[in-house]
């Protein structure tokens, strides 16, 4: 089998061209060992790349834990350069996924700009915001986030009581920096901190928006794996024209 491996701010994927079917899509065992960092390649998720009737491609998005999950928005900025790779595209692409059909631009340094589904509901409560970016995202607000052991308070959140009918959800803390907003998230399916997340630096920027701790609607947000910029437009507490922008990057080519 042939695959690519690619990152977007330390967020990493195993890459596979599945136009012509040959994928075993219900072998979880399979993809969670690919996902495995010791007993296969090593990624936070798998993401196949499938023809689609009307658009340039699919997205399908697995979890490092080998289940199909919602959307990763730093998975569907890679997607969008490993089609630029395979010349599907050139600098615009127009893909569907599990939350529906998003937009991308994508520039010579394969800086990917991609339109992330609108956002109508949002529910504020003392402490935490909670709101789905195509994603579940609960947002923390924390004093010190260098002082989060974000596994063990995350897992705690995810599989408490908030969210234990529904699923789970991914666990956002956020704090205020000398220079803006840090972002650590813990990632159900991968049940661990990933050094990015793409719906949930969305997440952030649109809750800091609506807790009215930012007047932006252009934020640059800093994770451990590097900076992603949140642009979107609130009409009357709804937010359209959600863009995640970043750097999406090819690590190695192989086959296993």
């Amino acid at each position: 089998m042939e695959f690519y491996k690619y990152q977007g701010t330390g967020n990493d994927f195993v890459m596979i061209d599945n136009r012509q079917s040959t994928f075993p899509k219900n072998d979880k065992n399979l993809v969670a060992t690919l996902c495995n960092r010791r007993f296969g390649i090593g990624a936070d998720g798998l993401i196949l790349l499938e023809k689609a009737d009307g658009y340039d491609f699919a997205m399908v998005y697995y979890n490092a834990d080998g289940c199909e999950s919602t959307m990763c928005g730093n998975g569907g900025r890679c997607v969008v350069a490993f089609a630029k790779q395979l010349g599907i595209i050139t600098n615009k692409a127009t893909f569907i996924a599990i939350d529906g059909e998003h937009k991308a631009t994508i520039n010579i340094n394969n800086y990917v700009q991609l339109q992330m589904k609108d956002v109508t509901e949002i529910t504020v409560h003392k402490g935490y915001t909670f709101l789905n970016t195509g994603s579940p995202h609960h947002v923390q607000w924390v004093s010190n986030i260098e002082n989060i052991d974000v596994k063990t308070e995350g897992a705690a959140l995810r599989y408490g009581s908030l969210y234990a009918d529904k699923g789970g959800s991914n666990i956002n803390f956020v704090s205020a920096t000398e220079n803006g907003f840090a972002v650590r998230t813990y990632e159900r399916g991968v049940e661990d901190e990933t050094l990015s997340c793409g719906t949930g630096v969305t997440a952030v920027a649109i809750a800091l928006y609506e807790t009215k701790q930012i007047k932006e609607t252009n934020i640059t947000l800093h994770t451990k794996g590097g900076d992603l910029t949140v642009t979107f437009n609130p009409i009357n507490r709804h937010y359209k024209d959600i863009f995640l922008s970043g750097s999406a990057t090819l690590v190695f080519k192989g086959e296993i």
